[in-house]
């Protein structure tokens, strides 16, 4: 599941700004049209999604359109046909079983047709049932390959999420709706067809008030359509806020403090607020939506029953049989509700184009970070080690700089540690070096080359590292350490070596199926671990992965002082010919590393060994000595502490 910041919490309106709904009023006609052009423009391509998803669905569909457009005429003609027979036995005297041989075919013809017809119903609902299951996995299969080409700015900016939900939010049926709307166009039109000839010879004025009459409904219909489209566009950010709630209400990593802070009831009050906000604007549009559709409707009725009185005139005065008049009223009336029908579905196709533009603007993002055309591949063994030169960079859409003129080198084989305040830029460093990010000043050279030169792949690869924010999967141990090179998945003793690497051997000796237990308790049997056991599984996927660096962000945060003094008793063993760069507030720590570089707001203040930095009397002096006296690094930072 994706993370959702927690600030959306913070907000203390429950109610969205209604000035910003749309209204009829504040749209102009070129924003329509231009509306309108996006959703024709959408209708081709989500078509080739559907036939993308499953071709001979496609194909079937189509096909039992066109079978099923000609049977409303034929039944309309065998229904004729029996009235005239009925009529013409009455008429010459013959008794019932003399009529028995005259209405019998005729019968067996229309009990064919009808059953023609729900054999072609049916199969349509089965294919569209397959084909909607394909859909619906294609599309959200796009939809996260996507995700993971972007970069990791998409995914730190709120205006992403946006986009994501609406790209997710009905994509799938919107994109079938528009298939069946378009083959239930075709078929209206072949049946339309298939009935013009019988209009057109009655009366062509009676053939342009059915049809007319339907229009304005039609109308409406699109209007209200596309003001739904953007109610619903306009919401993005507070559904994700509604399903943020949601997630804290009802998952484990958030039931403690929901209990103890008793946040269960306020929270749900939050989200019952503005689903309630949310139902009534619905409803009020859904109200207007259904006066004005009745109030069209009625017209279209009326008309039907002015076409209906001519021709019962025109069978009074003798100049039609009574065939005829069950042939033209039928006629008229499918013909008006395949009409209605087929401008409804155009109301429909325009609304489902609109939501489909959410889905194809998600598609069209691209990933910012330049990707060499003729990349290099990443020396192995290292020669030169890695190189930041006058590195600068600050975060999208941010005016202050997070690093600032980074001047750092690192030989092959070195341990180096960062120490700061929280905010410092050390994390950041971690992910510039991982091409995370990209500086936006500056070079990180990597064996002497730009590491923008090199295949992106490679270079992550070659690079293994912890966050301190690691992922706990809800997957079995082995699957939660050997994620750590996925394609190792299947070599148990690499994952064993990795486990014993990290102490997280320990943890797995305590299971009674060992390596195959679940972790987490979202599934069946799993088993919850604490945060330094969930530690040491973490630290196993980084020691899983046969990489030249090795990044620990954190990495004992969570151990106690027993199993973080004997992991460190083994860290220049478990990194030999590695680079390692350690990030860590610990300086019992840190101070094994070869050397300590000191970042204050954003820069590096000082840097040398532990012993080196101590002689120095400056920063790193005053931050041991506060850790020393139980002070921390942030109260330094902030001023709290005397320097």
């Amino acid at each position: 599941m994706v993370r959702l910041k927690e600030s959306c919490l913070m907000t203390t309106e429950h109610t969205s700004d209604t000035a910003h709904r749309p209204t009829a009023a504040n749209r102009s006609w070129r924003e329509r049209w231009a509306d309108a052009r996006a959703a024709l423009r959408n209708i081709p391509r989500s078509l080739a999604l559907v036939w993308q998803a499953h071709r001979i669905g496609t194909v079937g569909l189509l096909l039992l359109t066109l079978l099923a457009a000609g049977l409303p005429a034929s039944q309309a003609w065998v229904s004729k046909l029996l009235v005239d027979t009925i009529v013409q036995a009455i008429s010459s005297g013959l008794q019932a079983s003399e009529s028995v041989p005259l209405l019998l075919p005729l019968l067996l013809v229309g009990f064919g047709l009808f059953t023609l017809a729900t054999v072609l119903n049916q199969s349509y609902t089965l294919l569209e049932h397959v084909l909607n299951a394909r859909l619906s996995h294609c599309i959200n299969e796009m939809i996260i390959e996507k995700a993971l080409a972007l970069d990791l700015h998409y995914f730190e900016n709120a205006e992403f999420y946006d986009r994501l939900q609406k790209a997710r939010r009905e994509a799938d049926a919107r994109a079938l709706s528009i298939l069946n709307t378009l083959f239930a166009l075709l078929q209206g039109m072949v049946t339309l067809a298939s009935f013009g000839f019988v209009l057109v010879a009655i009366s062509p004025w009676v053939a342009l008030i059915l049809f007319g009459a339907t229009l304005p409904s039609f109308l409406a219909q699109a209007h209200y359509g596309g003001l739904y489209f953007r109610l619903l566009n306009a919401r993005a950010p507070e559904f994700r806020k509604m399903h943020y709630l949601e997630y804290l209400l009802t998952v484990d990593q958030s039931v403690k403090e929901m209990k103890l802070f008793q946040l269960g009831l306020p929270l749900l009050k939050r989200y019952q607020a503005m689903f309630w906000q949310f139902y009534h604007e619905d409803a009020a549009l859904a109200r207007r939506r259904s006066l004005i559709s009745v109030g069209w409707g009625m017209l279209t009725t009326a008309s039907f029953y002015a076409a209906y009185a001519w021709i019962a005139l025109q069978a009074i005065d003798g100049a039609i049989t009574l065939g005829d008049l069950t042939l033209y009223l039928v006629v008229f009336q499918q013909s008006q509700t395949t009409f209605r029908s087929m401008l409804s579905g155009a109301a429909r196709l325009y609304e489902s184009g609109l939501f489909m533009d959410n889905l194809f603007e998600y598609l069209k993002l691209e990933p910012q970070m330049p990707v060499h055309q003729q990349p290099r591949d990443v020396p192995n063994p290292l020669q030169q080690g890695i190189e930041f030169r006058n590195v600068s960079f600050r975060y999208p859409g941010r005016s202050e700089w997070t690093l600032r003129s980074i001047n750092l080198s690192i030989a092959p084989g070195e341990k180096l540690a960062l120490v700061g305040a929280n905010g410092a830029g050390k994390t950041t460093l971690i992910k510039l070096l991982t091409r995370l990010y990209d500086p936006d000043e500056g070079t990180i050279l990597l064996d002497g080359h730009d590491v923008r030169a090199y295949d992106l792949d490679q270079v992550r690869q070659c690079i293994g590292v912890i966050f301190q924010d690691f992922v706990r999967y809800q997957a079995t141990a082995r699957e939660n350490i050997g994620f750590g090179q996925v394609d190792a998945l299947d070599q148990q003793e690499r994952i064993e070596l990795a486990a014993q690497r990290s102490g997280a051997d320990a943890v797995v000796a305590t299971f009674q199926t060992g390596y195959a237990t679940m972790l987490g308790r979202w599934f069946a049997e799993g088993y919850e671990l604490s945060g330094g056991e969930w530690q040491k599984i973490a630290l196993g996927r980084a020691f899983m992965r046969d990489s030249q660096v090795l990044v620990l962000d954190e990495p004992t945060a969570a151990l106690d002082a027993a199993h973080e003094f004997e992991l460190f008793q083994r860290f220049r063993h478990l990194t030999e010919g590695k680079i390692a760069l350690l990030i860590s507030h610990r300086f019992s720590t840190v101070r094994m590393a070869d050397r300590i570089a000191v970042l204050v707001d954003g820069q590096i203040a000082e840097i040398g060994s532990h012993q080196e930095l101590l002689a120095l009397q400056g920063h790193y002096k005053r931050l041991f000595a506060m850790q020393a006296q139980g002070v921390s690094v942030s109260a330094y930072q902030s001023k709290r502490w005397p320097a």
